[in-house]
């Protein structure tokens, strides 16, 4: 490892510049701690422009909000991923976060009662840490004999689906039915011969843009926050089985994707015969294309430090790990409750961490001052402008970062 200078000291640093990792810096400024973002996009909202063109939160505006800051627009519509990306700019830009881009924590160690961050050129020494790296991970879970289907077969994971013209003329197979499976499915049928492989995870049984979700959607935002809770049974149950199977269809229905003629089997697809997919009951699919919608895994190699459980998730108690003072985690899938896996359940999650740091770690050194910027007026959302802004007082306060790798 190569680095230009002595590790910068900083109170904390919070890895992860999504709406978890945002909504941290929102409640460390205002408790008045010093803090810095880091993220490895160079642009705040990458990770949600990253994702396929069609694709709208499956909540409404009304409660994608963050904290101090309602989502802009109509509450009863369900914003796009580019609206929820220029939502996190601006969010940022309104409340002048200190978020250093394109920068990737290579390791995360602890020397001390400090702790290391290597980010390649630049080394960060921080009191606390807290990471915001995402609900359920950004590395895509694709099964090894995947490698092993005939090359001219396109395959893509729904991380790299963008729209139906990355696909070749042909059946398309669809490996995963949870709600990003069945939106992929409907959207790629309109064009292509589609098969829906998985098993069945259920359905939400109200279309949830109907006026009669209007009226539920209150009641089951308190359901999730507070009975789907970690603090009771059926929460702690249901937690389980979110971390490890998918969620049920919530935009597109059964007869959606029958009325489309989508072939729905629900056998597992377990390897390959003659370079094609074939079936746990032996059925070979003659297919073009496979679309992989099996989820993400959560990779923390880069922690060098004891914090993860036997089931690979890490060893915390609502984002606070308590064998590792000064170490946070929040954005977790069910970190709290079943909130927790929604835009607008990211500010609560990070305010209890924040609230712990703040009463049990003693401030360090400071080396980003940090404030809580007023409302912006005639600030439009996602103005880059304001960000290059943030970004070069960052750039001041720790010479020698980069703003990209």
């Amino acid at each position: 490892m190569t680095t230009d200078s002595a590790p910068r000291l900083i109170d904390t640093v919070v890895i992860g510049a999504g709406q978890a990792g945002l909504s941290a810096g929102y409640h460390l400024a205002r408790r008045g701690r010093s803090f810095l973002i880091v993220d490895a996009n160079r642009r705040i909202g990458d990770n949600w422009r990253s994702h396929w063109d069609s694709l709208r939160l499956y909540s409404p505006a009304g409660y994608d909000g963050l904290p101090g800051m309602p989502f802009p627009g109509d509450p009863h519509r369900f914003p796009t991923k580019d609206d929820v990306a220029n939502y996190l700019e601006a969010y940022a830009a309104r409340f002048d976060l200190p978020v250093a881009g394109g920068t990737r924590v290579r390791r995360l160690s602890r020397d001390g009662d400090r702790f290391l961050l290597d980010c390649g050129e630049m080394r960060i020494e921080a009191g606390n840490v807290v990471v915001a790296t995402g609900t359920f991970g950004r590395t895509p879970s694709i099964p090894e004999f995947a490698a092993e289907l005939d090359p001219r077969i396109v395959q893509l994971h729904s991380s790299e689906y963008r729209n139906p013209t990355q696909l070749i003329d042909g059946p398309v197979l669809v490996v995963g039915a949870s709600h990003s499976g069945g939106d992929l499915a409907y959207e790629v049928a309109t064009s292509h011969p589609t098969i829906l492989c998985g098993r069945d995870t259920g359905q939400l049984p109200v279309r949830i843009e109907s006026r009669r979700m209007r009226v539920l959607f209150p009641v089951l935002w308190f359901v999730w926050g507070h009975v789907l809770s970690v603090r009771t049974p059926l929460g702690r149950k249901v937690r389980e089985h979110e971390r490890r199977h998918g969620a049920p269809l919530l935009r597109v229905k059964r007869e959606d994707l029958a009325e489309l003629g989508v072939e729905r089997i629900t056998e597992r697809v377990t390897g390959v015969v003659d370079g094609r997919p074939v079936l746990a009951g032996g059925r070979v699919l003659d297919v073009t294309n496979v679309l992989w919608c099996t989820g993400f895994r959560q990779v923390y190699d880069w922690i060098d430090l004891p914090v993860l459980g036997p089931d690979g998730w890490p060893l915390e108690e609502h984002g606070v790990v308590t064998d590792i003072p000064g170490l946070y985690f929040t954005g977790l899938c069910f970190q709290s409750s079943f909130r927790s896996m929604l835009v607008g359940g990211a500010g609560a999650d990070a305010g209890h961490v924040v609230r712990h740091l703040v009463e049990h770690r003693a401030p360090v050194a400071a080396g980003v001052p940090t404030r809580l910027g007023a409302p912006a007026h005639g600030r439009s959302h996602g103005s880059s402008g304001t960000y290059a802004t943030s970004s070069r007082r960052v750039s001041r306060l720790l010479p020698g970062s980069r703003s990209s790798r």
